[in-house]
C-alpha cells in the first residue's frame, strides 16, 4: 500500500518554506525509501525556474544524499542513521559559525546575538520534548524517519543563519521593524501558527500538552530575542518555518 509523508527538503529556502510548508510525497516499502522520497523531491525543485534561487548542496547535504541512496544504509536504522550524521555535521558547522560571528561584533551586537543564541538553544532543547511526545502517538518506520528529519532540519537551519551573520556581520543593521500588527504579512502567518497550534493542542494526549506550551513559550522567547536581529522579511521566515512545524505535527499525531 502507498503510504504518504511530509518531508521537509531543506535545501529549500524560506521563501518557498513559506509558499508550501512540507511537501506530500509518496513512500514505498523496499530498499531506500527515505532517499527515494528526498530525491524525487529536489528533482521536481531542481527541474522548475521559479526554484533557481535553490543553491548548490552543501557538502554535507551532499555527503547525507549519498548516504540516503547507499544500499547498505536502506534500512530505517540506516536511514536514520544518515540524517543524525547530517545533524551532527551541521551542529559542527554551526558552532563554527558561531565562533565566527562573535568576535566581528560590537559590543552591544554581540549581547543581542547572545541572546538569541541561549534562546534558540533553550528553545531546541523543548522542541526535543515536543517531538517525542508527538511521535509517541504514531506507529510506522516512516514516522521514525520524519521524527529524524524535523530533528535536522532546524539545526541546519540556524547554522545556515549563523554562516549568513558572518556573511553579512559589517553591514548597517536593520532598522527597527514595524509592529506584527502593521505588517500583513506577518499578521496572516501568526494568525496561521495559532491556529495550527490550538489544532495540534486539541489532538494531542491531555497529559502531553503541558509539553506544547513549553515549546511554543521557548519559541515565542527565541522569536522576541531574533527578532532585533531581522529586517521584516527574516521575522516572517521564522514564524512562516514555525506555522509549517506546527501544521506538520498537527497533520502526524495520532496516525499510525
Amino acid at each position: 500500500m502507498r503510504k504518504t509523508v511530509d518531508v521537509t527538503i531543506g535545501l529549500l529556502r524560506g521563501a518557498w518554506r513559506r509558499a508550501v510548508p512540507a511537501l506530500s510525497l509518496p513512500l514505498i516499502s523496499g530498499s531506500g525509501l527515505a532517499a527515494v522520497t528526498l530525491f524525487a523531491a529536489l528533482l521536481s525543485i531542481a527541474s522548475s525556474p521559479a526554484h533557481a534561487e535553490v543553491a548548490a548542496a552543501d557538502p554535507i547535504d551532499a555527503s547525507m544524499r549519498a548516504c540516503l541512496a547507499r544500499s547498505d544504509m536502506s534500512s530505517t536504522t540506516g536511514q536514520v542513521q544518515c540524517m543524525d550524521n547530517a545533524r551532527i555535521g551541521w551542529k559542527s558547522a554551526l558552532d563554527n559559525a558561531w565562533q565566527q560571528l562573535q568576535p566581528k561584533l560590537p559590543a552591544a551586537r554581540r549581547k543581542q546575538w547572545e541572546k538569541s543564541q541561549a534562546s534558540w538553544l533553550a528553545s531546541r532543547d523543548a522542541e526535543k520534548q515536543l517531538l517525542a511526545a508527538v511521535f509517541a502517538t504514531t506507529q510506522g518506520s516512516m514516522y521514525v524517519l520524519a521524527e529524524a528529519d524535523m530533528q535536522l532540519q532546524p539545526v541546519r537551519d540556524r547554522a545556515q543563519a549563523l554562516r549568513s551573520a558572518v556573511a553579512n556581520a559589517g553591514s548597517v543593521p536593520p532598522g527597527r521593524l514595524r509592529a506584527c500588527r502593521s505588517d500583513a504579512q506577518c499578521e496572516h502567518a501568526t494568525f496561521d501558527l495559532n491556529r495550527y497550534y490550538r489544532r495540534l493542542q486539541s489532538k494531542m494526549p491531555a497529559r502531553s500538552r503541558p509539553t506544547l506550551v513549553r515549546a511554543q513559550r521557548a519559541w515565542n522567547a527565541y522569536l522576541d530575542a531574533t527578532t532585533p536581529l531581522l529586517d521584516e522579511r527574516g521575522r516572517i521566515d521564522i514564524i512562516g518555518a514555525r506555522v509549517a512545524t506546527l501544521k506538520r505535527l498537527s497533520e502526524t499525531v495520532g496516525n499510525s
